[in-house]
């Protein structure tokens, strides 16, 4: 019987809905604390009403899927006739995600393969897509493993925030933790890096900050054939324009995804929000 590798991640990848129905991945939902309701990230929240619950500065928290949730879904993709499991997941520097699949993964009914990406968001996204692809070509879990793996390592997110005061209070600075203080007082440009999230320049205005963002961006790119996902949470104008901006600035864009990021993400970046993940497509 031939092997069939799935892949499974969460709901911080913020994949189309599309893409994950013609690939089949499936997405375990994160949780939000809103006051004392706990509500499934991407489903039972609107990323709408989870910023104007931090503008009201209302009790916002996150906490990871639990194994049980892991556990019933890696029977239910196993049901379907998957043999193997490839479980991708955002970085465990942010959330307990990676944790909670690992336990599962112990008494699943198929051998699972669990990979803390270091990413979150599209450029986790991005990497299921990579696995996905590797499986439905006849690859094995090793390829499937090496082609997310692969496209970890080129992909780079960068992001804008208007405070940095949301990624405080959550306790997600990090690298980012010397410019509490004075730097709360300017606007922050941040990346993505091992896993970790920490400054990368400081700008004094948004207009600006949001300019250099897109020559990152684009030097980023360069001439290669890329991948880019612009994201936000209650900028919509902010992101289009991005979006627009970096379709004539690319020259070797494959494909540009704009999109909301959900609850999770958005309880530690706040309102304002403007991220850009730049993914090379492999030859």
């Amino acid at each position: 019987m031939s092997r069939h590798v799935a892949i499974v991640t969460d709901s911080t990848a913020y994949l189309p809905p599309r893409t994950m129905e013609r690939h089949g991945i499936t997405a375990v939902p994160l949780t939000v604390v809103l006051g004392n309701q706990a509500f499934e990230d991407g489903t039972e929240i609107s990323a709408r009403s989870l910023a104007q619950a931090l503008q009201k500065r209302r009790s916002v928290t996150t906490s990871r899927p639990s194994p049980q949730l892991f556990a019933e879904t890696y029977r239910k993709v196993a049901e379907s006739g998957a043999t193997d499991i490839v479980s991708l997941h955002l970085s465990s520097e942010f959330s307990g995600t990676y944790d909670a699949a690992v336990l599962a993964s112990r008494e699943a009914p198929v051998p699972v393969r669990v990979v803390d990406t270091g990413m979150v968001a599209m450029a986790l996204g991005f990497c299921a897509v990579a696995a996905a692809e590797a499986a439905e070509a006849g690859g094995t879990v090793d390829e499937a493993v090496t082609a997310a793996e692969k496209r970890a390592a080129g992909t780079s997110a960068y992001f804008y925030v208007d405070t940095l005061d949301y990624l405080r209070r959550g306790g997600r600075i990090g690298a980012a933790q010397a410019l509490l203080g004075s730097a709360l007082a300017v606007k922050p440009l941040l990346r993505l890096n091992d896993g970790r999230i920490e400054l990368l320049e400081k700008v004094r205005t948004a207009s600006r900050a949001i300019a250099r963002l897109e020559e990152i961006v684009s030097e980023r790119a360069g001439n290669a054939q890329v991948d880019i996902a612009v994201h936000h949470l209650a900028a919509p104008e902010r992101a289009s324009a991005l979006a627009d901006r970096l379709r004539v600035r690319v020259p070797g864009l494959a494909a540009l995804h704009v999109s909301e990021v959900g609850a999770v993400i958005g309880a530690h970046t706040g309102p304002g929000l403007l991220g850009a993940v730049v993914s090379p497509v492999s030859g």
